[in-house]
């Protein structure tokens, strides 16, 4: 079958399309005969070496498609089934993939493959960051990084579908359209206004919590852009690494909270993943959220996905298609 490999890290241009054995499913492990495979900034982090992989390596934690083959004592899937995954293991960027039963959903019928690949991962990650680890309610005033994103989309419309105020923050104007039609309050376009001192302008005091997944560019602002009390949740490094925080800063600029998340850690359960996915595909099917078509490439075409996602030059989430 066909996969991207990777031999050693690097730019997109590391990425080669190889011809690799067909993997079996071990015991309590299914394989998944993927249609649609979801890109995200994690892939690139480990292409890059960022986030550390044994090479060779195939890349790629997220993918939609169908059961093709079980192990033994699998009992939450069987041959047929519709299913999503998106905490790997690493290899998502081929044509099948084996994963651990209890890493996987089954994928309701209403919801497209495509949609599947370009939401699981960026809305379960949404639905962890408003709902478990900052319980966004009515009127709370949130700042959202990012948001033409694919992460950014999703929680702009489910922060508002809860009622906060929504402060969106995005790298230009086409974006700052994207966020206002997705709902948000405000916009603020990075790089010409003072993130921090319009946050402060809108709310009189700061926002209660600030989503960034930027990374280094916007860490600082982030941290100005809230109240007394208030929740810095650093869940990304699309621009670099935040820098390093002096526990005395938090405390001078108002008793703050920070946080650094992952997605693992709030479904490392079956429980929790199963609810956490429920509550993603209940607000899809209900129109809470809306999720725009991905953008298609080819798996062959992966690196490109690479090269446009790391430019900026995407809205929205990418899929790759066997």
């Amino acid at each position: 079958m066909k996969a991207i490999r990777i031999e050693q890290n690097g730019g997109p241009d590391a990425m080669a399309l190889a011809d690799v054995p067909e993997p079996q499913p071990g015991a309590n492990e299914v394989r998944v005969r993927h249609h649609a495979i979801g890109v995200n900034f994690i892939d690139t982090y480990h292409r890059s070496g960022l986030y550390k992989t044994s090479l060779p390596s195939g890349l790629g934690l997220e993918a939609a498609g169908v059961v093709d083959a079980v192990g033994a004592n699998v009992t939450r899937f069987r041959t047929g089934d519709r299913i999503a995954y998106c905490s790997g293991p690493i290899g998502a960027y081929a044509e099948a993939h084996v994963v651990n039963e209890a890493r996987a959903v089954k994928l309701p019928a209403a919801i497209p493959y495509d949609v599947a690949a370009a939401a699981t991962l960026r809305g379960m990650t949404a639905r962890y960051l408003l709902r478990k680890t900052f319980r966004v309610e009515q009127r709370h005033a949130v700042v959202i990084h990012a948001a033409a994103g694919g992460v950014g989309q999703i929680a702009v419309q489910w922060a508002k579908h809860l009622g906060a105020l929504v402060i969106a923050v995005v790298g230009g104007d086409a974006k700052a359209e994207i966020a206002r039609a997705l709902g948000a309050d405000h916009v603020i376009v990075q790089g010409r206004e003072d993130i921090a001192l319009r946050v402060r302008e809108i709310t009189g005091v700061g926002a209660h919590v600030v989503y960034d997944g930027v990374g280094k560019d916007t860490f600082a602002a982030s941290l100005d852009s809230l109240r007394p009390l208030g929740m810095m949740v650093s869940y990304g490094n699309a621009s670099g690494p935040p820098p390093d925080v002096n526990p005395l800063t938090l405390s001078q600029k108002g008793s703050l909270f920070l946080t650094r998340p992952t997605l693992f850690h709030y479904t490392a359960t079956v429980e929790q993943l199963d609810e956490t996915a429920a509550d993603l595909f209940d607000a899809i099917e209900r129109g809470a959220v809306k999720i725009a078509p991905p953008k298609r490439y080819a798996l062959a075409d992966a690196a490109q996905a690479h090269r446009d996602l790391e430019a900026r030059k995407t809205t929205g989430s990418l899929v790759l298609t066997p």
